[in-house]
């Protein structure tokens, strides 16, 4: 099975996950700035929210997909929202790649809020959904 993960991140919050996700999926965690350059069974898409949205450089790298994903994993850090799906379902809707139900989210450390988050236990549980998934 052939995995990705790809990730935006601004405070580092993200990061954090997708490292967690890619050791243990065995793959490497990269930002969307680098492109998928083949086809890949499942993409993990780890973003936050900002302004009700998610950044631009998560659409761009959304729109220059040109290769075959069978479904997206997406996964997100926030203060308050909880989840990127809805955001990123519509994007992905447009170029025919499903999203799936199962998704991870955590609080993110935000100015005064959720200090310390994501934290050990958020970094385990994101590692053991990434598992559950792939098995």
């Amino acid at each position: 099975m052939k995995l990705a993960v790809r990730y935006y991140s601004k405070g580092g919050n993200t990061k954090k996950i997708a490292e967690a996700i890619a050791k243990a999926v065995g793959t490497e965690a990269k930002t969307v700035t680098e492109p998928l350059d083949e086809d890949v069974d499942i993409l993990f898409l780890g973003s936050a929210p900002y302004a009700f949205d998610v950044d631009d450089e998560v659409k761009n790298f959304i729109s220059s997909i040109n290769v075959s994903v069978g479904k997206v994993i997406n996964f997100s850090t926030a203060a308050v929202i909880r989840s990127t799906r809805k955001y990123v379902e519509k994007l992905f809707a447009e170029k025919n790649i499903p999203v799936a139900e199962e998704e991870f989210s955590c609080r993110g450390a935000f100015t005064v809020l959720h200090k310390g988050r994501p934290n050990e236990d958020d970094l385990k549980s994101a590692a053991e959904f990434a598992k559950k998934i792939i098995s």
